[in-house]
């Protein structure tokens, strides 16, 4: 990202009904990815509303576009739903990459084959970096898949089990952006 890169702020319709939290509070950022063909797909998909109660959806606080275009969807102030049990004390960060899209708990279509593209890498290494310039309580990085290990059974064959979430998956460059950044990878 250059240094004169602009963070698009879009806030999610639903935004005011995350709830409120102190950015004291933060110490944790979660890498994930879409598992979806595209930004305004993913969009779509965090405009949804799951949760009937309070009347939100699924969302992270910021996505990377694969050209390295970064988008604000939540603020940082508000508890974004993106990661089981560690919502309220981190920020999320969605890559746009395809994962396992469409087949995400298909026993057979496992793979995670798009790699991250440099500019995609580049924005997220800046965003990172200013997150932990601003943010002095933000000490720790993990992969949605560090902090989500559940199994559940295969779309294709209930008798096999498949892990829930692979995000950002095997193709993220960890080593790369850990010795760009000062955080420390955090297993659940």
């Amino acid at each position: 990202m250059p240094a004169d890169a602009a963070i698009r702020s879009e806030p999610l319709p639903y935004c005011a009904n995350l709830a409120l939290r102190a950015l004291d509070a933060i110490d944790l950022v979660v890498i994930h990815c879409t598992e979806l063909p595209d930004l305004a797909t993913a969009r779509r998909f965090g405009e949804q509303l799951h949760y009937l109660d309070s009347r939100t959806g699924n969302s992270g606080h910021y996505y990377v576009d694969r050209d390295g275009t970064l988008h604000q969807y939540v603020p940082l102030e508000r508890v974004a739903h993106h990661t089981r049990g560690y919502n309220a004390r981190s920020i999320g960060i969605e890559l746009v990459n395809t994962g396992r899209y469409p087949d995400w708990l298909d026993s057979r279509r496992q793979a995670m084959t798009e790699a991250y593209p440099q500019p995609q890498v580049d924005a997220l290494v800046a965003l990172l970096r200013q997150l932990a310039a601003t943010l002095p309580g933000v000490r720790w990085i993990a992969g949605h898949e560090d902090l989500d290990v559940t199994e559940v059974e295969a779309s294709d064959d209930p008798s096999r089990l498949v892990r829930r979430k692979r995000d950002p998956g095997p193709l993220f460059p960890w080593n790369a952006v850990l010795d760009a950044v000062r955080l420390e990878r955090l297993a659940g």
